[in-house]
């Protein structure tokens, strides 16, 4: 299981899932079963939910995250949320560079680092997502996929300023096709994570940065990717719309201390 000075964190990405009332349901799920979770738990919904799920979320302790923000505070840019916006909307933190937005979008390593000092610049946490195809995988190039978005997305940032920074290794292969990197994969890919932080801003930062798995993780297989060393969380996305899935995933140190 992750390092004791890594709080484990279980983030829930809703994607383009539920409208206002469905986010409010099912966040009224999660705290009736929330109870006194031994991780930090966050839940990321679509933009037109976020004002009311932060109005649900009162008192429970559950983090706010956007799922992305431009990288300028107002302007003539259509369909762009800024950071002040998803602030002033109870958010704490935001995700960046997740792979949907690379492949479907177009977000770009540049414009990843540019989303990354903005919400810097505006004291929201970034989970910075960073992943390799199967193309990628099968061609022996994850580890030099990894290292090119690590160094590229996180250019021209000291380490004192990301301070608060996340990291998530998504497997792009492995989101929404039912495939899994073993718990073997997974922490591979995460140390290999570390130690390039490490290289980039030193062994100190590298320790306390949490890293996050987010690759079709479920309630059958989260307790053997979470029982990795280096593995310090997870990003979740289907079973993070099912209350008792996620409140599942949530509690998985209950099981693992059972074992």
């Amino acid at each position: 299981m992750a390092s004791s000075i890594r709080k484990p964190l279980i983030a829930g990405n809703w994607k383009m899932h539920n409208t206002i009332s469905e986010s409010v349901a099912l966040v009224n799920g999660l705290k009736a079963g929330l109870g006194q979770p031994g991780c930090e738990v966050l839940v990321s919904p679509s933009y037109t939910a976020l004002a009311s799920v932060r109005d649900a979320l009162k008192g429970t302790g559950i983090i706010l995250a956007a799922q992305d923000l431009i990288w300028e505070d107002k302007g003539a840019f259509t369909s762009g949320v800024s950071p002040v916006q998803i602030k002033d909307a109870g958010c704490t933190h935001v995700i960046i560079g997740h792979s949907e937005r690379r492949r479907t979008f177009g977000d770009s390593d540049e414009t990843v680092n540019k989303k990354v000092k903005t919400a810097l610049r505006h004291a929201l946490v970034p989970i910075l997502c960073v992943g390799e195809t199967l193309d990628e995988r099968e061609s022996q190039k994850t580890y030099r996929v990894l290292e090119t978005q690590l160094l590229n997305g996180l250019a021209g940032i000291k380490a004192e300023e990301l301070s608060s920074l996340v990291v998530a290794y998504e497997p792009v292969w492995a989101i929404g096709t039912g495939k899994t990197a073993t718990p073997e994969q997974a922490q591979d890919a995460h140390v290999f994570i570390r130690r390039q932080l490490e290289r980039m801003f030193g062994k100190a930062f590298a320790d306390k940065c949490r890293i996050l798995y987010g690759g079709s993780v479920k309630a059958d297989n989260v307790d053997s990717i979470m029982a990795q060393p280096d593995v310090d969380g997870a990003l979740v996305g289907g079973e993070s719309l099912k209350a008792d899935k996620f409140l599942r995933i949530i509690h998985f140190q209950e099981v693992l201390a059972k074992n």
